[in-house]
């Protein structure tokens, strides 16, 4: 571990797992995609899950009655968040979505873009933010696509949801914060826990990640050992467990 990244980190119950880079996770991503599975869908579905069922697990009992706004950019990682709002909203929870760029969306997160108009989540301009009072804002922005610092809609989004003063969720990387180095050239979500997806990334420190999780995506075990990662299981009888730095 040194000042900005962390090697490996470890799970509740002491199972070592290795942290990759940003690259190390483009790698992951294609050669599940290109040689073995699961596809984008697939991926997308189970990250967004995943992040429904950490959201509910942070609200605790009140989940039902809490305002829950899901801010979403353009990639994959929007894409989970949007899948994340479906779960939410087709359990009767309060969910309002916000999108970025609904118009530069790719195939794969406007597909759950569509599936999502389906459900009674409600869909919020950009605009119209400032007139909601979240209780829990789920961070789905940027992800590890960063390039510099968040500029546009993005800032928008996470310069609102900073000044709300609810509690932040983000989903794999806090946006604004580099997910091999954990710099931030700018400003980034606030996050009080972050849901990290397949394995963790070095920059994903303490300071701003808060409580760090991960959440497994279906990713078989073959594409760790094609990388020739040191690798093991971390999940058990589970799909989402707390890490702690090594």
């Amino acid at each position: 571990m040194t000042d900005l990244t962390i090697d490996a980190f470890k799970t509740s119950n002491g199972i070592r797992v290795v942290a990759i880079t940003t690259g190390q996770m483009r790698e992951v991503d294609r050669i599940a995609v290109e040689e073995t599975g699961p596809n984008l869908f697939q991926m997308m579905e189970n990250a967004g899950r995943n992040l429904a069922l950490q959201a509910i697990e942070v609200l605790g009992d009140g989940w039902r009655g809490a305002n829950i706004v899901v801010l979403a950019g353009l990639g994959g990682n929007a894409g989970g968040g949007i899948c994340a709002a479906r779960h939410l909203a087709n359990r009767q929870a309060k969910v309002q979505l916000a999108l970025s760029n609904p118009d530069g969306l790719g195939e794969v997160p406007a597909f759950q873009r569509k599936i999502f108009h389906s459900t009674s989540g409600q869909v919020v301009e950009a605009s119209g933010l400032s007139s909601l009072r979240p209780d829990l804002i789920l961070d789905a922005v940027i992800g590890y696509s960063l390039k510099g610092a968040p500029r546009g809609a993005a800032l928008d989004f996470i310069q609102w949801a900073n000044s709300t003063g609810a509690p932040i969720l983000s989903l794999d990387v806090p946006s604004g914060v580099d997910s091999t180095t954990g710099a931030s050239e700018g400003e980034f979500m606030r996050a009080m826990w972050t849901m990290t997806l397949a394995l963790p990334k070095t920059g994903l420190i303490p300071t701003k990640t808060g409580e760090l999780y991960l959440a497994d995506i279906g990713i078989p075990e073959r594409v760790y050992s094609n990388m020739a990662l040191d690798y093991t299981h971390p999940f058990e009888n589970d799909y989402r467990v707390r890490l702690l730095p090594s």
